[in-house]
């Protein structure tokens, strides 16, 4: 069922999302080679809960942190632990929180220190595709016009996306209904209507599509590099509003 949000909700959602900017702001300052995902962590749940708001990750189904941390070619879902972070790797963070009732949910790649040309285009192309599935993100627009943009600028690059894992809907629960899909076909799909609230969330392989699921670990399954690039976004009128950016400007 799509629950639409009124006025005060999505307000109080803006409130989360602002905040959860700023959270993942600094935990992503303080990756470096030789840190560790659990270090990352216990800063990102300390900040959290500093600020009034609970992780939403926290014992969701079980996991065991705050924070997800995916390294390399873990997709996303990974689980915070004591190795020393390497140079020339890449850190998928995504973390989600809940303030006066109400979520926010979004997720960065980070460079720990320099990566390869390689490397960089996958994290590049992965942002890239988010803002080309934003303009879709529109009242009369339909699922499958977001799906689509994104698997199309993944492609044109000769990237894929993740199939098995998916975006959503997103309010007082994390995951609502409707799903939102990386792939896709334009004009399919439910339409999208004004309070409707969305986690859009690329997930892109630097191989193929792929993954193999043990538990909480999702890996592409050629051993791939994979980057993820999340933000929440309200359906208005008229331009979409990303509620986990304060500043919004498209990196082209």
């Amino acid at each position: 069922m799509i629950k639409l949000k009124n006025p005060d909700q999505i307000a109080k959602m803006r409130a989360a999302g602002f905040l959860l900017e700023g959270v993942l702001a600094e935990v992503m300052g303080a990756v470096a080679p030789g840190a560790t995902t659990r270090q990352l962590d216990r800063l990102a749940d300390k900040l959290i809960r500093k600020a009034g708001a609970v992780p939403s990750f926290y014992g969701y189904q079980g996991f065991p942190a705050s924070l997800c941390t995916s390294v390399n070619d873990a997709v996303v879902h990974g689980i915070p632990d004591d190795r020393p972070l390497e140079a020339g790797s890449i850190l998928g963070l995504d973390i989600g929180l809940v303030l006066d009732g109400w979520q926010a949910d979004m997720a960065r790649t980070a460079r720990v220190g320099e990566i390869s040309s390689e490397a960089e285009r996958l994290v590049r192309v992965t942002e890239e595709c988010f803002w080309k599935a934003l303009p879709m993100c529109r009242e009369g627009m339909r699922i499958g016009d977001i799906s689509h943009a994104v698997q199309s600028h993944a492609e044109a690059n000769g990237f894929s996306v993740v199939r098995a894992l998916c975006g959503h809907g997103i309010g007082q629960a994390m995951h609502e209904d409707p799903e939102v899909p990386n792939y896709g076909l334009p004009g399919r799909g439910l339409r999208l209507h004004r309070g409707m609230v969305l986690a859009i969330e690329p997930m892109i392989n630097a191989g193929g599509f792929d993954v193999q699921m043990n538990g909480w670990d999702i890996r592409t399954r050629d051993g791939s590099l994979s980057a993820h690039y999340e933000n929440t976004v309200l359906i208005t009128g008229g331009e979409p509003e990303i509620l986990t950016m304060k500043a919004v400007g498209s990196p082209e």
